[in-house]
C-alpha cells in the first residue's frame, strides 16, 4: 500500500521508472550496509550515512536524517534493521514536507486577476532549460491554457530554433529576434503579446551563461525591469532548471543562480538516466524553495508536477 494515498496511474509508473536507477543503486547499498546485521547500532548508521551521501543527498542534510534515526533509535531502545527501510521513508518524508509548503497537483496557474503570469526560466547551458520550457508550454497547451514564449536565450542559435520547434509542433507563439540581440528586448516583446492575445502564462527563456554573479545579476534584473513596464509584477515566478545526473554539482548551480537572483522554484530534469536521485532531498532541505517539476524521461508526459509525496513513496517502493 502507497503511504501516501492514490496517485495517477501513468503519473506513478513513468515516476517508478524514471527513478529506477536511484532506487536500485540505493537498496543495494543500503543492504549491504545492514548484512549481518539485526539491530540499528553506530555501525548500522555511518554505513547509512555513506549510503546516503552515495546518492547525492548531500552532507548537511545526510546529518539531518543521521540525527533523527538516532533520536527514534534512542526511544524506542530497540529497532531492528528490518525497521529500517520504514523509519528512513519516515524521516525523509517528514524532513520534506518540513522544507517546502504546499502540493501542486496538476499544471495549474495562480490567479494574476486577468494579467498573464509570467515565469522567467534561468538555468546554465545543457541541464535541459529549453526543452523544459517546451514541454511546460506543452502542458498548459493541453491544460487549455493560452501560453506565449519568449526567445530570450539568443547567445544560442540552438535555443533560439529549438523553442521555435516547440511552438510549432504545439501550435503556440514564439517571439525571438534572431541570435545576439537583446534578451530584454524579446522578454519585453512576448510580455506585450502575452497581455495583448489575453495570455495565462508567457514563459521566457534566458541565456545560460554562469558567467561572473554580477554579470549575470545585472542581466537578468534588466530582463526583469524591462518586463515590469508591461506588467508591474512581472515575473511572477522564477524557474532554475538544474540537472538533476550532476548530482552536488546541481546544488553547486543553485547556490550561484540564487545569488545572482530571487529564485521562487526549481525543475530538477534527467532524473530517469541518473543514481543520484537523492539529490531533490538535499535541494529541498538546502534551499527551502520548492521543487516544482521533475522530468523523468523524454517524453513530454514525463515532465511531472513534483510532488514529495509521491517521490518518497516511488523512491522506497519495490516491485
Amino acid at each position: 500500500m502507497a503511504l501516501f494515498g492514490f496517485f495517477s496511474k501513468d503519473k506513478k509508473e513513468s515516476l517508478d521508472k524514471g527513478l529506477e536507477k536511484t532506487k536500485t543503486s540505493f537498496f543495494d547499498q543500503l543492504s549491504k550496509a545492514v548484512v549481518g546485521k539485526s539491530k540499528v547500532d553506530e555501525e548500522v548508521l555511518d554505513e547509512l550515512e555513506t549510503v546516503l551521501v552515495h546518492a547525492d543527498v548531500g552532507i548537511g542534510t545526510t546529518v539531518k536524517i543521521i540525527e533523527r534515526i538516532e533520536k527514534r533509535v534512542a526511544r524506542d531502545k530497540y529497532v531492528g534493521t528490518s525497521d529500517l527501510d520504514k523509519i528512513l521513508r519516515e524521516e525523509i518524508a517528514a524532513l520534506m514536507e518540513e522544507n517546502t509548503g504546499g502540493v501542486a497537483s496538476d499544471f495549474s496557474l495562480p490567479d494574476t486577476g486577468g494579467k498573464p503570469y509570467v515565469i522567467m526560466v534561468v538555468g546554465v547551458n545543457g541541464v535541459g532549460k529549453t526543452t523544459t520550457i517546451g514541454k511546460l508550454a506543452s502542458q498548459f497547451h493541453k491544460a487549455g491554457k493560452k501560453v506565449v514564449l519568449g526567445a530570450g536565450d539568443t547567445f544560442r542559435a540552438a535555443a533560439v530554433d529549438q523553442l521555435k520547434i516547440w511552438g510549432d509542433r504545439v501550435g503556440i507563439p514564439v517571439i525571438d529576434h534572431g541570435m545576439n540581440t537583446d534578451p530584454a528586448s524579446v522578454a519585453y516583446d512576448a510580455v506585450k503579446k502575452g497581455v495583448e492575445m489575453n495570455a495565462d502564462v508567457v514563459i521566457i527563456d534566458t541565456a545560460g551563461r554562469l558567467h561572473t554573479k554580477v554579470g549575470l545579476m545585472n542581466e537578468l534584473s534588466k530582463i526583469k525591469r524591462v518586463m515590469q513596464k508591461v506588467i508591474e509584477d512581472a515575473p511572477q515566478e522564477v524557474l532554475l532548471v538544474l540537472d538533476g545526473s550532476t548530482g552536488q554539482n546541481a546544488v553547486i548551480q543553485a547556490r550561484e543562480f540564487t545569488k545572482a537572483t530571487e529564485v521562487t522554484a526549481l525543475a530538477v530534469t534527467k532524473l530517469d538516466g541518473t543514481a543520484k536521485g537523492g539529490v531533490i532531498i538535499g535541494i529541498s532541505d538546502e534551499f527551502k524553495i520548492p521543487v516544482k517539476y521533475i522530468g523523468v524521461g523524454e517524453r513530454v508526459e514525463d515532465l511531472q508536477v513534483f510532488d514529495k509525496r509521491e517521490f518518497v513513496d516511488s523512491l522506497f517502493s519495490k516491485k
